[in-house]
């Protein structure tokens, strides 16, 4: 019955990444740790706690997880109903090609039919998720 309820929303989520009100401009504190477009090989400047982490965790649970997996696999809810391809983040070699820098943009900014986050999470949660994503592959 969840996955019933789980597949229209989804499918909105995907089709309607944003809304049309413009959102306000982020705070000096929301960009200090933001990398632009030039600075994408950047390192994570974030060390995580075990708070971060399980903030990460549950974020990933809520926004991630119904495409990517709950154990970051690429095996969510969504992907067969949508045809989708994911990476196992489960594999190292599945992300070795990919900086943080790299990462931290794709979960901000979205990829191909991924929404990115924007600006409604924090700089540093989205390193955390960088963090979280990497460890995947160390389980």
């Amino acid at each position: 019955m969840f996955k019933l309820v789980l597949l229209p929303v989804a499918l909105l989520l995907v089709a309607f990444p944003h809304s049309p009100q413009q959102e306000p401009a982020p705070s000096p504190s929301q960009t200090e740790n933001a990398p632009s477009a030039q600075e994408a090989p950047k390192v994570n400047p974030v060390k995580p706690t075990p708070e971060s982490q399980a903030h990460a965790k549950k974020i990933y649970g809520y926004d991630c997880a119904m495409c990517h997996g709950e154990k970051g696999d690429g095996k969510g809810d969504v992907v067969s109903a949508m045809k989708l391809t994911m990476k196992d983040y489960t594999d190292p070699a599945a992300l070795k090609d990919l900086t943080d820098g790299q990462l931290f943009l794709i979960i901000r900014n979205g990829k191909g039919q991924m929404p990115g986050e924007g600006e409604r999470a924090k700089p540093d949660d989205v390193w955390n998720m960088v963090i979280l994503i990497r460890a995947m592959a160390k389980k």
